[in-house]
């Protein structure tokens, strides 16, 4: 019952608190090992760039191995001094592995811009949750870029983190978050990161494979539940879920379309580069106000859903995995 506790109270200080912008996160201690890891190993590749591929192997194996390590050793240690210690440890580091609060305020911040008519500010904000150029975006555009990343964002900052939670504690649902931190900053198929990244890249890709798919059936049910089209969310998450050039965005993102009958995806930028990306649900409509906030409701609810997944999970198999947490 312990570690459904602890999972159970992590969940509503995030849902509660967030992720405050003073406090120390693990997260920016791994972009920190990894930006360091990444100019070193650019300097040892110097004239050599045959030597990125093994390079970028090598650095993500580090940054996993080392992130690892630092969650054992900081629940260990914390297991030995004190209970109480090792409590409130395993529950900041289950927290801070979550981002519901945050997903919800920062793609909200880019919503109310929308609808109040500054654009600019619109498109900064967005800036700062997705990676596509969003300088020449238009209202429709962002709009349906931000309920795109409410979808991807489901995938990888909830049902993936209790995913791996259900399956080993916090010591797993960390090996994935530094998985997925490697691929948001070096996991990129452009001409920088397209050889120091690729390891990254599909790592993170075998780790989403499952929880992407699993966000696309919590989307379904829960548009069966708070009664939006979850037919024909099924229908086009079985037709265009694989359409995305990601083999885990288009999965979550499908379902979304579908449940709300709107377009996602196709053509965007990236650093001045153009991505050719197939429309998903070709046919829906364009996303409006009241889409956004459907979108919301069912990252919600499809979150509740995972949760309570995971509780069942932990209660069931606590004996097993105790020892991981």
């Amino acid at each position: 019952m312990t570690a459904a506790l602890i999972t159970l109270l992590a969940f509503i200080i995030d849902w509660i608190a967030g992720d405050p912008p003073r406090w120390p996160h693990p997260v920016r201690l791994v972009g920190r090992l990894i930006a360091w890891l990444e100019k070193a190993a650019r300097r040892r590749a110097a004239g050599r760039p045959a030597f990125l591929g093994p390079a970028g192997l090598i650095l993500a194996l580090t940054v996993v191995v080392s992130t690892l390590a630092a969650v054992w050793l900081i629940l260990s240690l914390t297991s030995w001094l004190w209970s109480v210690l090792w409590f409130l440890a395993a529950t900041y580091l289950v927290f801070s592995a979550l981002c519901l609060r945050d997903l919800r305020q920062q793609t909200g911040r880019v919503e109310r811009y929308l609808r109040d008519g500054y654009l600019k500010e619109a498109r900064l904000n967005l800036s700062l949750v997705v990676g596509r150029d969003t300088d020449s975006l238009d209202e429709d555009d962002a709009r349906r870029a931000t309920i795109e990343t409410l979808a991807e964002n489901l995938s990888d900052g909830l049902i993936a983190p209790l995913f791996y939670l259900a399956l080993g504690g916090p010591l797993l649902a960390w090996g994935y978050k530094a998985v997925n931190t490697l691929d948001s900053m070096i996991g990129y198929k452009n001409e920088r990161y397209l050889e120091l990244g690729r390891f990254s890249a599909r790592l993170d890709d075998a780790a989403n494979y499952i929880p992407a798919r699993l966000a696309a059936l919590l989307l379904i049910l829960t548009a069966r539940l708070l009664k939006y089209d979850w037919r024909r969310a099924r229908a086009v998450w079985a037709r265009d879920g694989r359409l995305h050039p990601s083999p885990n965005s288009g999965q979550p993102e499908a379902a979304m379309a579908g449940a709300l009958n709107i377009r996602l995806g196709g053509p965007s930028y990236y650093d001045g580069a153009l991505s050719d990306k197939p429309f998903i649900n070709q046919g829906g409509g364009q996303a409006g106000p009241e889409d956004f906030e459907a979108a919301q409701r069912l990252v919600v609810g499809a979150s509740l859903l995972m949760l309570a997944l995971a509780l069942a999970v932990l209660i069931m198999f606590t004996g097993r995995w105790g020892w991981l947490l």
